[in-house]
């Protein structure tokens, strides 16, 4: 891939080496002209069939390659506006294309941002729409090849973003550039092997990025936990050789705070199921269970790049689930941090029962919001695929306001039913609660158990993010990396908040 350079330009004087052109055109527009002006503009020359297979659906895209004094590719992409466009397009395209010219001989890669007023409908404002273009290029960018033994150094790519409205365009980058830095932080996190990415080394690393930006990390080891009444987190982490830690970030903007913000994330380092052991193919992607963690240090470095005036907390309960002799076992009865008993049923629903006292510990900071994610059922991607992740809230106003920022974001959320009669299913003979329901509404009872440990005054919104964390294949960038899922989102709504 590429070391990209963004700089917005209001047009190209002179081409470069070894440049590359894309131009954009409306379908619905006269096809004829845009692309004489793009030949024009260019300095290309097209044969009947290319034109043809362009004027026709056959092709979407016009690619033309030729002089050594005009660019030595240029690419003309067809936009079509109807009922299955939206505001990813631009974003996935041009991921798609950086993906495209791995291989080409490419310098300077020169985009012109088309005119906003046809897609004003699509986007919330004129800002955003630009953003959505670095994004797609930093998005495309990105591989994960630290195990490679051949990999080499990334070639430099400028990158030239050209249109009317610099000011716009050149703001626009900057801050794209901050998130999709955050974006990579988390998916690096993600993406590394168990061996490595211990919770020890998760702290580390949330300390590393994190310190130099002014934000303060704070660990909790084995034994502290204990005194805390931990003993959600300690028993699930107590069968592995590394031990358990709770990780707190706080990130205190310079600025008056427009709010004060909890953020949750599950961060099970790897998720063996324990004693109700998994099979190795449901093993393979469990170096990717602490998903939920990624997106809180993720969604706060973000943050702090850009100095959101929002006071936020991030809580990491981080924890090994394997199997050793002194694993915590089916019938276990566990006293949380609340002084609530959970009855255990099954060791593989454990991301539950550390988040049980992570979420105990985030009510006592008085939060105005609480959030928390978790890649914690499969049931939730039985129900919405891969493509969204659950949302469940006791707040109809904070759901609202993450929908909106999932809409704008395109990644996907979608509300569930809360209605009390689920905690039947998650009744316990023996304790306050057990940890797993029965055959039916599984994503449902397992917000519903997390719900027992949220004080009631506390507005709180749970993401379920199984489907979307983990890498498959719908778009460009999400098919071969685990995907870093919820960062933009969350930053998206920390930004509206802080208006």
């Amino acid at each position: 891939m590429f070391k990209l350079t963004v700089k917005a330009l209001d047009k190209i004087e002179t081409f470069d080496e070894k440049s590359i052109v894309v131009n954009f055109c409306m379908d619905d527009e006269n096809l004829n002209k845009a692309i004489a002006d793009f030949l024009k503009k260019n300095r290309k020359k097209i044969n009947s069939v290319q034109k043809d297979k362009f004027l026709s659906n056959e092709e979407s895209e016009l690619t033309l390659s030729g002089k050594t004094d005009a660019p030595y590719l240029a690419l003309l992409k067809k936009v079509k506006v109807d009922k299955k466009f939206n505001n990813d397009f631009f974003r996935d395209y041009l991921s798609s294309l950086i993906i495209r010219l791995e291989k080409e001989p490419v310098k300077n890669l020169y985009i012109y941002i088309p005119d906003f007023n046809k897609f004003e409908k699509y986007f919330t404002d004129e800002f955003y729409f630009h953003q959505t273009f670095t994004e797609g290029l930093y998005l495309g960018c990105y591989s994960f090849n630290k195990y490679k033994s051949d990999r080499k150094e990334l070639d430099k790519l400028n990158v030239f973003l050209i249109s009317n409205s610099t000011k716009i365009n050149s703001e626009a980058a900057s801050e794209a550039e901050n998130i999709m830095n955050a974006v990579y932080l988390s998916r690096n996190l993600i993406n590394e092997i168990p061996d490595f990415l211990t919770p020890q080394e998760l702290a580390k690393q949330a300390k590393v990025e994190l310190i130099r930006l002014g934000v303060n990390v704070k660990l909790f080891i084995k034994q502290q936990l204990q005194v805390m009444g931990m003993w959600g987190i300690s028993s699930v982490g107590k069968a592995s050789i590394n031990p358990p830690v709770l990780i707190v970030i706080e990130y205190k903007p310079k600025a008056k705070a427009k709010a004060k913000v909890t953020l949750v994330g599950k961060g099970v380092t790897y998720d063996a199921g324990g004693l109700s052991l998994k099979t190795t193919s449901s093993m393979v992607e469990m170096k990717a269970d602490m998903a939920g963690a990624a997106v809180v240090i993720g969604a706060i470095k973000a943050a702090a790049l850009q100095k959101l005036p929002v006071h936020i907390i991030g809580v990491i309960p981080a924890v090994e689930n394997v199997i050793s002799g002194g694993a915590y076992k089916p019938s276990d009865i566990i006293r949380t941090a609340s002084g609530k008993t959970i009855e255990v049923v099954d060791t593989d629903a454990e991301g539950r029962i550390i988040l049980a006292d992570a979420l105990h510990y985030a009510c006592k900071q008085k939060p105005d919001y609480l959030i928390d994610y978790a890649t914690l059922t499969g049931a939730c991607v039985v129900a919405l695929g891969e493509f969204a992740a659950g949302l469940f809230s006791n707040d109809d106003a904070l759901a609202e306001d993450l929908l909106k920022s999932s809409k704008i974001t395109d990644e996907r959320l979608w509300r569930f039913p809360m209605w009390d009669e689920y905690n039947t299913l998650i009744e316990s003979d023996l304790a306050d609660v057990k940890n797993l329901g029965g055959k039916w509404g599984g994503a449902i009872t397992a917000a519903k158990f997390l719900e027992h440990f949220v004080d009631d005054d506390v507005k709180w919104a749970h993401l379920d993010i199984a489907g979307p964390s983990i890498k498959y294949k719908l778009k460009s960038y999400t098919g071969k990396y685990d995907t870093g899922y919820g960062v933009r989102l969350t930053y998206q709504y920390l930004k509206e908040l802080s208006k």
